[in-house]
């Protein structure tokens, strides 16, 4: 059985034209999310605190995943991609070598709920064409279990209370996986994973018996991960994957392994290099 080694809050943070947002990132927290980088959350139904969204800005060498749980993202890229996710939906672009993308809100009122995860890539894939894919919501089975359990598979690939499931994305060198999860008040549920990756859990609502809301908790590698509802029950995102023991140095928007790779990076970007050739009008 898994057990809690760290506990990690969400701090409160402003990214893009003013978007506030909870933001699990950092050195440390890397270590911990490995092979991912960073947890953001967008969660208000206040206007003002996303109406500016994330206007044209780069991204060299991970990938982005961007789920929606509430509301509408329109994203647009260099490549040509654009389109709007809504509740249930999931963008996975692979920067790669180099992407120049915005992500705006299609609203101007009404809750907006969602979260941005970066996924490193390793050293010899971070200069990789770029790429981009959305899925529907249709397409990210939801399975139903006993005792009022609802998993969504988003990613990869495990075994929840004996029935085995996997996600639409599959296949990456990180073997990522991403579940959505929510159990009803005092539920439990088991999922058998990968047991060499540790696994991070990270409440949206509600609460577990270890965990409150906005909090992640890093759980050891083993076989079984126990989760356990709270008195209000539970909403959480389960994450995991092939740790990479590879050096990370990151400069914004950038996450290579030197900081001449870095350095090499901003200067793309400045000399309009970052992408070659642009497919899309400018966004």
């Amino acid at each position: 059985m898994r057990h809690l080694e760290q506990i990690v809050t969400a701090s409160p943070a402003s990214d893009g034209a003013g978007v506030r947002i909870h933001r699990l990132a950092g050195p440390a927290v890397q270590k911990l999310l490995n092979p991912y980088l960073m947890i953001d959350e967008i969660n208000s139904d206040d206007a003002a605190d996303y109406v500016g969204g994330f206007p044209e800005h780069p991204h060299r060498g991970f990938e982005t995943i961007t789920y929606m749980k509430a509301g509408r993202m329109r994203h647009r890229d260099h490549m040509g991609n654009e389109g709007v996710i809504g509740a249930g939906d999931v963008q996975w672009m692979t920067a790669a070598a180099g992407v120049l993308h915005s992500e705006m809100p299609e609203q101007e009122q009404g809750l907006l709920h969602g979260f941005q995860l970066w996924l490193n890539l390793p050293a010899s894939e971070k200069m990789k064409p770029a790429a981009y894919r959305d899925l529907r919501a249709a397409e990210i089975a939801t399975h139903l279990l006993e005792h009022k359990v609802a998993v969504s598979v988003i990613a990869g690939e495990a075994t929840v209370d004996g029935r085995a499931m996997t996600g639409p994305i599959a296949g990456l060198s990180t073997a990522p996986l991403l579940l959505d999860i929510q159990l009803a008040a005092n539920q439990q549920v088991e999922i058998a994973l990968n047991g060499d990756n540790r696994a991070q859990v990270y409440v949206y609502r509600g609460s577990t018996d270890a965990l409150r809301r906005r909090e992640l908790g890093v759980y050891s590698a083993d076989t079984v991960l126990h989760i356990t509802a709270g008195d209000e029950g539970v909403q959480a995102l389960v994450l995991s994957g092939r740790p990479l023991h590879e050096p990370v140095v990151q400069y914004g928007p950038f996450v290579m392994n030197t900081q001449s790779e870095i350095d090499q990076a901003v200067r793309d970007y400045r000399n309009d290099q970052l992408v070659v050739p642009r497919h899309a009008p400018p966004l």
